[in-house]
């Protein structure tokens, strides 16, 4: 049983291998081969007036890995300039957080590894934006416009960089320094030209593929800044409004986002970005959640596997507006990369070695 920590997460995981392993899930959801659990969030109130308990999980099958993602969040949604609103999340404080995931073996079930999950889920979101750009963006991408800069806008770029040949970028970020060392520091990564900008617009203006990595609760893209040939992908599920959505020739989302479930007192589909989630507490109490996106129609859009066995058209033409929505098949994409970091961690002689015995018991369950 392995213990494997952020560090060693990074030292191991590399975004190419990243991409193509859960490309092969993604295939095994298609041959059989896998299997997923869509993602469940339940909603209890907290300490805070203005914040909720959020715990997530997700799971899945895949490669002869079964994989469990937990969350334990305390969310709140503070106000920013002209209102606007984003998301924010710790565990215990501000600044720590609880992200885990339970690796097994689907031969023998056998505990294989615990891992932090704040490297990979980073590297996975952004491999997932790599997947969709090389299944919907023209073959001849070479520009970026990015608004956001944190963690996920750097993965997602750098996945960007494997799938296309990429030479500029644009960002903006509403705070200047992060967009500034967010330009230094992915210039030097991926040897391109990356340049801050002072607004969204300019970012997105004359660009091959308009990326949102922001916790936003609001759109971050109007629909006017749209071209014909552009690939649009976007991070949080409040970043694209319907309006915008309305622009696309093309539209794909990665798989099933929520469970069917009809909605009751606890089980609500109004918020929590759209997923469905279960909740308690007062009406006073649940006014603080925020709402979902209205009118995206998402059961109507194909997955990823639609395009890829042919059921839905991809891109046809290179005037085509096409978007990703790098939501869903998340239980295999942990299944599929955490199999590998945990290879590749064994074979490196890293991670913390704990004794198996302490997970198993001889008492019948």
């Amino acid at each position: 049983m392995l213990m494997i920590n952020n560090d060693v997460v990074a030292q191991v995981l590399t975004m190419r291998e990243c991409i193509e392993v859960q490309e092969a899930a993604f295939a095994g959801l298609l041959e059989g081969k896998a299997i997923l659990r869509p993602r469940i969030d339940t909603y209890v109130p907290c300490d805070r007036d203005d914040a909720y308990y959020r715990f997530g999980t997700v799971e899945g099958a895949s490669g002869g890995y079964y994989a469990v993602r937990l969350k334990s969040d305390i969310v709140h949604w503070p106000a920013g300039p002209a209102g606007s609103k984003s998301e924010g999340k710790y565990c215990v404080q501000p600044g720590t957080f609880c992200g885990l995931i339970f690796l097994y073996s689907s031969g023998n079930g056998e505990p294989l590894a615990i891992m932090n999950d704040g490297h990979l889920q980073h590297m996975r979101v952004g491999a997932a934006a790599g997947i969709g750009t090389r299944l919907l963006a023209r073959e001849d991408a070479s520009t970026v416009g990015m608004i956001g800069s944190g963690g996920m806008a750097r993965t997602f770029l750098e996945a960007y960089a494997v799938v296309r040949n990429i030479e500029k970028v644009k960002v903006y970020s509403r705070n200047p320094d992060n967009c500034k060392r967010y330009a230094d520091e992915m210039a030097k990564l991926l040897d391109i030209e990356v340049t801050p900008v002072g607004s969204a617009r300019e970012a997105a203006r004359g660009v091959d593929i308009l990326s949102t990595c922001t916790d936003s609760l609001q759109p971050t893209i109007e629909p006017e800044w749209l071209e014909p040939g552009m690939h649009v992908v976007n991070l949080a599920p409040y970043e694209i409004s319907a309006a915008v959505a309305a622009r696309f020739d093309v539209k794909v989302k990665q798989g099933s986002e929520t469970l069917a479930l009809p909605e009751s007192e606890t089980f609500r589909r109004d918020i929590g970005g759209g997923r469905g989630v279960f909740v308690i507490g007062t009406e006073e109490q649940q006014r603080c959640l925020p709402r979902a996106t209205k009118n995206l129609k998402l059961d109507q859009w194909p997955v990823y596997n639609d395009v890829r066995c042919g059921k839905a058209p991809g891109r046809t033409r290179s005037d085509q507006i096409t978007h990703y929505r790098t939501m869903g098949n998340w239980g295999v994409q942990f299944s599929s990369v955490g199999g590998l970091v945990y290879l590749k961690a064994k074979a490196a002689g890293l991670g913390r070695e704990l004794p198996t015995e302490w997970f198993l018991q001889d008492i019948r369950n």
